[in-house]
């Protein structure tokens, strides 16, 4: 390898451990290679700059992020909790139960797992707490929900992790739902049978009408990661025309239905996305000029051999990814597990004989996973900071969630048809 290759991930490494924000050091690690390698020069990194900018697929970043803002911000979180509700609050563990149908809901939704914590979170949390939950515990739950953001359609880091893989980003997006939906399913076990062992309060019996007179409430916010996937499914629209399709359905409904924000609030909502836009969009582009370095330094031939030395079957190396990917998910920030990671292993996995789609949805659930694992898990803190509880309680509220999703990472990892099935039915 190189001495350029090799400054690429020193320089890399040393300013993410000093704390320097993810883009400036993807940057100055890009930089700092080129100005070693005589064989290229910096208008490789400004073609490369404008390349990964010139890009169809990548609108549907703003879009996505406005649409959530919109619907997050416009009476949905609270039409969505009643719902869940309704539904299950009845059960062992109801609230709780609750909270976690409802951060599945919304994560249809919003495509962010901070979003949905915030979001679910700041209704639930002091629910729990008022009906008798302990309040680490009710942290935990906020927290764990909120890791299914990224894995539920849309997601923003499926679309990004799609254009930096090229894999097919309307096939990524359908991968997620089953899985999503299922993790959720055994969260919502696991918080059950936690109920029944501790004895928490429940609701009352379950009422039907009830039931119909929140769904009725909550129809139009329901609908909408419906006609987003059914219009790519049916395709009507691609992946970035949703997300233009889910602003003005988003706009629709919380102007003239739920008409809880005004003109000048939707003003504030497109300041806010247009500043998280243009933070995204620097790290995208120097994610894309590292990815090209890598590639071009060999270095993902480098690490194929590696795993060939150590993994015999695609099956070992799925072993190895879960691994890898939990490991880093303790200490990275998804969007830097993704950038960097995510260009060296997904030709791996294709090397290994694994579906890109398979890989790429195992891939994402990982990083989702990793939002709620301490020290360093976004959603944990995010929870942490809306119940003013210590991180080292709640986290060890949250290690027996993330067990189960564990569990759901290795069913996942070798049941791929759950991840493939949706996609498939596109060709």
């Amino acid at each position: 390898m190189s001495t350029a290759a090799v400054l690429l991930i020193v320089v890399l490494l040393v300013l993410m451990f000093a704390g320097v924000p993810i883009t400036w050091a993807l940057g100055a690690a890009c930089v700092a290679s080129i100005v070693m390698d005589p064989t290229l020069s910096f208008s490789v990194l400004c073609q490369k700059i404008f390349t990964g900018c010139d890009n169809f697929s990548m609108l549907a970043l703003p879009a996505f992020f406005l649409a959530g803002d919109i619907m997050a911000k416009g009476g949905l979180s609270k039409r969505l909790v009643s719902f869940a509700d309704s539904f299950v609050g009845w059960i062992s563990g109801g609230i709780s139960l609750v909270a976690i149908v409802a951060c599945t809901f919304f994560a249809a939704i919003s495509g962010s797992s901070v979003a949905t914590t915030a979001a679910i979170g700041g209704l639930m949390y002091p629910e729990m707490v008022k009906r008798g939950y302990p309040e680490d515990y009710s942290a935990a739950v906020q927290a764990i929900g909120g890791t299914l953001g990224i894995v539920i359609p849309p997601s923003i880091v499926f679309v990004i992790y799609g254009n930096i893989t090229g894999v097919s980003v309307a096939k990524l997006l359908m991968a997620g739902i089953v899985p999503g939906v299922l993790c959720g399913v055994m969260l919502c076990v696991y918080a059950y049978f936690k109920a029944k062992k501790e004895h928490f309060p429940k609701e009352s019996g379950f009422s039907f009408k009830r039931f119909l007179k929140s769904f009725a409430n909550a129809v139009w916010a329901l609908l909408m990661p419906i006609i987003i996937m059914g219009g790519i499914y049916a395709g009507i629209f691609t992946p970035t025309e949703s997300a233009v399709v889910a602003v003005f359905y988003g706009l629709l409904v919380c102007l003239a239905i739920y008409r809880e924000i005004t003109c000048k609030g939707i003003w504030e909502i497109a300041k806010g996305t247009a500043a998280t836009t243009a933070n995204l969009m620097f790290l995208v582009v120097t994610a894309q000029m590292f990815g090209y370095l890598i590639t071009y330094y060999r270095i993902p031939v480098y690490v194929t051999e590696a795993f060939m030395a150590v993994a015999s079957s695609k099956y070992i190396f799925l072993l190895l990814i879960i691994i890898l990917l939990s490991i880093c998910g303790m200490f990275l920030e998804v969007g830097a597990t993704n950038l960097i990671l995510g260009p060296i292993l997904a030709p791996i996995a294709v090397e290994f004989g694994v579906d890109p789609v398979h890989f790429g949805m195992l891939f994402v659930f990982l990083l989702a996973m990793g939002q709620a694992t301490p020290p360093f898990g976004t959603t944990m803190f995010v929870a942490c900071g809306l119940s003013e509880q210590p991180v080292s309680r709640v986290a060890r509220q949250l290690i027996p969630f993330v067990l189960v999703e564990i569990f759901c990472a290795f069913l996942f990892a070798y049941v791929p048809v759950l991840s493939t099935f949706l996609p498939n039915l596109l060709q």
